[in-house]
């Protein structure tokens, strides 16, 4: 029997992709919740292709990376942001009176307070990637603890915008992240610091 050899695909790293999705996506839906700008309409375009379609790339080729936490939590987010805009194009009608009808925002508290836990994890996880990376999870944390709280009604105004303050927070993070990350592998060096990992659990 002959010997099968499978050959891996190179890759580039993704996490520069998948960061620039995030940092999009939550640049355009803080400056909604923020007030700056008003509708869903053109932020579910930004959802779909930015948020959920390019950190979904990011996710399978971390994959082939062989870094389950990056793979995970760019696939996890991505899937977050498919279903956030399918939730908005429910509430707005655009799938029809029935489904708009039936809606219970407090299952989305549940949806947002189940990512919560898995935040928190996977935040544990950025210790050991570097600081800039852990300090975009624990913003995120804050966003999505804001999101399940408004969800449930508790201090609507309050919680929204401590979400939409976090949301901008994670955007601009995230745009310092993507761009460290391209730019410090395109050089060769670290031409923007990520802050070394804390070394606790490695």
């Amino acid at each position: 029997m002959s010997e099968k050899v499978i050959n891996k695909i190179s890759v580039a790293n993704p996490t520069g992709l998948g960061l620039f999705g995030l940092a999009m996506v939550t640049f355009v839906a803080a400056s909604q919740k923020l007030g700056i700008t008003t509708g869903l309409s053109f932020v579910i375009v930004y959802a779909i292709f930015l948020g959920a379609t390019a950190q979904l790339i990011a996710s399978i080729l971390d994959f082939l990376h062989e870094n389950i936490w990056g793979a995970t939590v760019f696939g996890a987010y991505a899937f977050f942001w498919y279903a956030v805009a399918t939730c908005w194009l429910m509430n707005m009608g655009a799938l029809g009176p029935a489904l708009k009808g039936a809606v219970d925002i407090k299952q989305l508290g549940f949806a947002f307070l189940g990512y919560l836990i898995f935040s928190i994890f996977m935040t544990i996880g950025a210790m050991e990637v570097n600081k800039v990376i852990f300090l975009d999870m624990v913003v995120i944390d804050i966003l999505l603890a804001a999101l399940s709280l408004n969800a449930f009604g508790v201090a609507p105004h309050t919680t929204h915008m401590i979400g939409a303050i976090a949301e901008m927070v994670c955007a601009l993070i995230s745009f310092y992240a993507c761009s460290a990350v391209v730019l410090n592998t395109h050089f060769g060096k670290p031409f923007m610091p990520m802050g070394k990992p804390f070394g606790i659990f490695k």
